[in-house]
């Protein structure tokens, strides 16, 4: 892992992504509520306007016209802050979207603490414990510029078909990933091996996992760490093995333990192969305003408390 931050910003890598994808496919379309300099996405409706729609402080409105898009033939990408395109849109897309099984992107920015002075009104701790429940959507929380290109661009094609959500911060990010990075929906990333205990991580989480793991390996605890950057549906077999070769996991997340990326791999183990688990993430609370860094400090979220969890049995 490179420690220094990325030279991309995340809605840069968005934004840049979407713009290469719609110069070869007419059907990529761009939903906004309002957040369209926010969101990164200005380029994008400035090149695209007649393929770029400012739904307005409307979200639930705004998933609906991504329905319609899609019935159509387009592929929408519909962005908000994440409470705003969870939350307040729940029931728009599990009935206009998921029920009706159609096409859509769905790009929840600012996840958790990454929504900083936007305070506890923007801080999405719910957001994928919501969307988990809803039958056959994808859950995706990419951990840097790299991932999150890759994976969009690869939601910009014909091989996915169906509901996709995506968490992500929008400004920077640790680097984890060298460019050329691939990655498979679906299948968890294993960026470090070991063999004491495997750290399950996602999104901002993942770079706190790797100093993790650097800081257990000094006092001889050899951690695997896994980039699970899908939550649904969940890699049960990588899951599964990381079980049997290591026997203790810690689940690392920017969201509630309840129902959240903790709480799909307990479900996994306790059908496969049982084993203790410590949760790293946010205990149950709202969120607040306050610097990114001084609130991963407060809600429990940075390698240090990785570190503690592994010093708890």
């Amino acid at each position: 892992m490179k420690k220094e931050n990325s030279p991309t910003l995340m809605r840069e890598a968005l934004c840049n992504t979407l713009i290469s994808a719609a110069e070869k496919d007419a059907r990529i379309i761009a939903l906004d509520a309002d957040l369209v300099s926010s969101s990164g996405m200005k380029p994008f409706f400035k090149k695209f306007p007649d393929r770029a729609i400012n739904c307005g402080i409307a979200e639930a409105n705004m998933m609906g016209v991504a329905a319609g898009l899609s019935l159509v033939g387009k592929i929408p990408f519909a962005h908000s802050f994440g409470p705003f395109a969870t939350r307040r849109s729940c029931d728009q897309i599990f009935i206009s979207q998921a029920y009706a099984k159609l096409n859509v992107r769905i790009i929840g920015s600012d996840p958790g603490v990454t929504a900083a002075y936007n305070g506890g009104t923007h801080m999405p701790f719910e957001d994928m414990a919501i969307l988990r429940s809803i039958p056959d959507i994808t859950l995706l929380e990419p951990a840097d510029p790299i991932a999150l290109a890759d994976i969009v661009g690869k939601l910009c094609g014909d091989d996915y078909y169906g509901i996709y959500y995506i968490r992500m911060a929008r400004k920077e990010a640790v680097k984890v990933y060298e460019t050329g990075a691939s990655f498979t929906i679906g299948k968890g990333n294993v960026l470090r091996d070991g063999k004491d205990v495997t750290i399950f991580a996602s999104g901002i989480m993942v770079a706190e996992a790797l100093l993790a793991a650097d800081q257990l390996s000094e006092s001889g605890v050899s951690a695997r760490v896994v980039d699970m950057f899908t939550w649904k549906p969940i890699d049960v077999e990588l899951i599964a093995k990381c079980a049997a070769e290591t026997g203790r996991f810690i689940v690392a997340e920017n969201h509630n333990i309840y129902g959240g990326l903790g709480g799909a791999i307990a479900e996994v183990t306790a059908k496969t192969h049982p084993v203790p688990i410590e949760f790293v993430g946010v205990k149950d609370r709202f969120g607040q305003v306050g610097k990114q860094s001084e609130l991963q400090e407060i809600y429990g979220l940075t390698a240090a408390d990785i570190v503690k969890a592994a010093a708890s049995r």
